[in-house]
């Protein structure tokens, strides 16, 4: 039971971030000149790190700069890209997807009481 209730943020934060990947790929599809889309993973990767803490929510992160680079980014289904402006934006991404990610966890903690 106790291996269940860690594994449900696990996969809930996954399936999030999943989901995410599918409606952006269905976007990209259907609006051929969408660009910068990989930053729509921010909301997400926040709502992660207010959820479940900074931890997994950078493991979302860096997850969500994988799934970019492999379905968002020409060449599509390949870890490879092919622009390096489009490299800059996967490492921005993940600059400020992991900054933030610890931000929120941060903020969202409770305080702690003094000694």
């Amino acid at each position: 039971m106790q291996s269940l209730a860690r594994a449900l943020p696990i996969t809930a934060s996954l399936a999030i971030i999943f989901a995410v990947t599918a409606v952006l790929f269905h976007f990209k599809a259907t609006h051929q000149d969408a660009q910068h889309l990989i930053f729509f993973y921010l909301l997400p990767t926040s709502l992660v790190a207010i959820l479940y803490g900074s931890v997994l929510s950078m493991s979302c992160a860096i997850v969500a700069t994988f799934l970019a680079a492999f379905f968002l980014y020409d060449p599509i289904y390949s870890l490879y890209v092919s622009d390096l402006r489009e490299v800059g934006e996967l490492i921005i991404f993940a600059s400020v997807g992991l900054i933030g990610a610890k931000c929120t966890a941060d903020l969202t903690r409770s305080p702690e009481k003094p000694l």
